[in-house]
């Protein structure tokens, strides 16, 4: 009689789990790669750091015995510390580019303002009356005296002087009185500025009322050209000022960057 031999059951396959492994190497990599492009290195430290973690906790199940992709957690765990230092090379690049950027910006915000004349003496020297006046921006100037802006740029009007229009002189009216001008401008600036810019404009009176342009012969023909550093340019102007006004408030405007300046000239 022959007796069934029981054999004992083998233990069940332990199920691996590699996932964490896997996940790590891709998310490395992924990581890695946006690092490449400083601007995603936000992208690059927040995968990186998942890599990092799940690279160890993945090795850590290799050690156990629960998974057997050593070497894909290993990877996934370098290359997510690959991206962390792609990271921080791309966030420190990024603010630097931006906070060039914005200097640059600010830069070009502030060369477009209008210069005001620098509130400090000007030099006194070459203007027609032989002195020289403080720039104010709410003050008018005395005749001969010069204003100098931020960028060195001079602009002096001398007194006003009687002056008689031709037969054929525009903007003249009878009964009214001629007073002409003269304009320098002394370009203190490092580079060639153009005069043809330049607007000049003029009020008699008590009352203020406009001075219209005389325009005769070579007077009234304005700046032409440009003008190089260290040089000079002179133009004359008349206006055409009420018999009765004893004053002429001259305004010179440099350039469109420029703020314009007011001369009190004594007339009548």
């Amino acid at each position: 009689m022959s007796h069934d031999t029981q054999l004992p059951h083998s233990p069940a396959p332990v199920a691996l789990r590699n996932g964490l492994g896997t996940a790590a190497l891709i998310l490395g990599i992924i990581g890695t790669l946006s690092g490449l492009i400083p601007l995603f290195f936000w992208l690059a430290g927040i995968l990186g750091l998942i890599a990092l973690i799940l690279g160890l906790v993945g090795k850590g199940r290799v050690k156990r015995g629960e998974a057997n992709n050593k070497g894909v957690a290993l990877t996934g765990a370098i290359l997510g510390l690959a991206a962390l230092i792609l990271s921080v090379v791309g966030a420190v690049i990024t603010f630097t580019a931006v906070s060039d950027a914005v200097d640059e910006i600010d830069k070009a915000i502030k060369d477009s303002a209008p210069k005001d004349p620098a509130s400090k003496a000007p030099a006194g020297k070459g203007d027609a009356a032989g002195k020289g006046g403080a720039a104010s921006k709410d003050k008018p100037l005395a005749a001969g005296d010069t204003v100098i802006y931020d960028d060195e740029l001079k602009v002096t009007v001398t007194e006003a002087k009687a002056y008689k229009p031709s037969e054929f002189a525009a903007g003249h009216t009878e009964g009214n009185k001629a007073y002409q001008v003269t304009v320098t401008i002394e370009n203190g600036t490092k580079k060639k500025f153009d005069t043809t810019l330049a607007t000049l404009q003029a009020r008699a009176g008590k009352d203020g009322a406009t001075a219209e342009q005389i325009f005769d012969e070579k007077v009234g023909s304005g700046f032409s050209g440009s003008v190089l550093p260290g040089k000079k340019a002179t133009a004359t102007f008349a206006f055409d000022a009420p018999a009765a006004a004893k004053d002429l408030t001259v305004e010179v405007g440099p350039g469109l960057d420029y703020n314009a300046s007011q001369w009190d000239l004594k007339i009548g």
